[in-house]
């Protein structure tokens, strides 16, 4: 029954990932290497998707920190999970998101507010096979500072006078529009500390506009990602996981496998340390450090670039940290017979 289960649910999502991938997507997202740190921004079927009651997690991207202006990312995210009186097994997942993305001389900036739900699903009683899908609704706004920029007709007899006509009409400088993002995830849980973990998730449904001069043709591109995640242990404290994600998004493709090894200190306290080695193709080499205890866990990276763009990087790519806790009720005990008075 667990196999049939397996199979009819990985066809479902095979399904839909042959058939997105004949959508043409213009623009590639805010991004991160650690992208395990913005699991909602990668999934958000993965909302609610964690062990406890609320989770919070923030992550910060400084990236090319070598040229005149460097690009930032930033995203904030709190979920929690919680059951309705009629739901035995199953949860209902629920977060809010925010992003916000700042790049180049003229500050062309993203600022994105999601609202997240899902549903979690269990596929057989032990709890070892979950599904879990999910949407993420919100609003965009994307905008740049037009008096840091310059035009050639500003620049005579080789000079540049900034009370010169700039020859350019935009009609605006900002733009909001909606957005819509849906996906879907399975974990199968082999034994302890062993799971296997795929998701796919598709973003900007709807194509949302995105111009600054009233042309309706330009228009986001649709964007798709798989997430596969293999961990499995090698040894009485030892973890090696393995990771590959990869994003398709109009003609952009972006392939980032890793391997990491995660070692655990302390059971009592939960404690665990990582290293990893990624490698975005193409771009750069991406090494990982993380630790956890209890219900922390953080992370930093850093990307080593290996493109072209190496002239002006000197491979100095990006520096990443990112922040996640995870609150836990404390049940308390009802004992199910009558305790006796300890003066008796």
């Amino acid at each position: 029954m667990r196999m049939t289960y397996t199979i009819k649910y990985f066809s479902f999502i095979l399904f839909i990932t042959l058939t997105v991938c004949f959508k043409n997507g213009f623009s590639q997202d805010v991004h991160f290497s650690q992208y395990n740190g913005s699991v909602i921004n990668l999934n958000p079927a993965f909302t609610g998707f964690f062990d406890g009651d609320y989770r919070v997690s923030g992550i910060f991207r400084s990236q090319w920190s070598s040229v005149p202006v460097p690009y930032r990312s930033f995203s904030f995210a709190g979920d929690t999970r919680f059951k309705t009186k009629n739901m035995k097994s199953d949860c209902f997942g629920a977060g809010i998101v925010f992003n916000n993305d700042k790049s180049g001389d003229t500050y062309y900036g993203t600022n994105q507010l999601y609202l997240s739900g899902s549903f979690i699903h269990k596929l057989n009683k032990d709890s070892t096979l979950l599904w879990t899908t999910g949407m993420m609704v919100g609003v965009s706004n994307v905008g740049f500072n037009y008096s840091r920029m310059t035009f050639d007709d500003q620049y005579q007899n080789g000079g540049y006078n900034g009370s010169n006509g700039t020859g350019e009409n935009f009609s605006k400088t900002s733009t909001t529009f909606g957005d819509f993002n849906f996906g879907t995830a399975l974990q199968y849980a082999i034994k302890q500390r062993a799971v296997v973990q795929y998701g796919i998730s598709y973003h900007h449904f709807t194509n949302p506009k995105l111009t600054f001069q009233n042309n309706n043709s330009i228009k986001i591109d649709a964007k798709l990602n798989n997430y596969l995640c293999f961990a499995y242990p090698i040894g009485a404290k030892t973890d090696l996981i393995t990771e590959i994600l990869y994003s398709h998004q109009g003609k952009y493709n972006e392939i980032i496998p890793g391997l990491q090894f995660k070692f655990h200190l302390d059971e009592k306290t939960n404690q665990a340390a990582s290293v990893g080695l990624y490698y975005r193709a193409k771009d750069a080499v991406i090494a990982r450090v993380g630790y956890q205890i209890k219900s922390l866990t953080a992370g930093v990276s850093y990307d080593v670039n290996t493109s072209k763009f190496i002239a002006a990087t000197n491979r100095r790519g990006g520096f990443e940290i990112y922040v996640t806790y995870i609150f836990k009720k404390l049940v308390p005990f009802v004992p199910k017979t009558r305790v006796c008075p300890i003066y008796m």
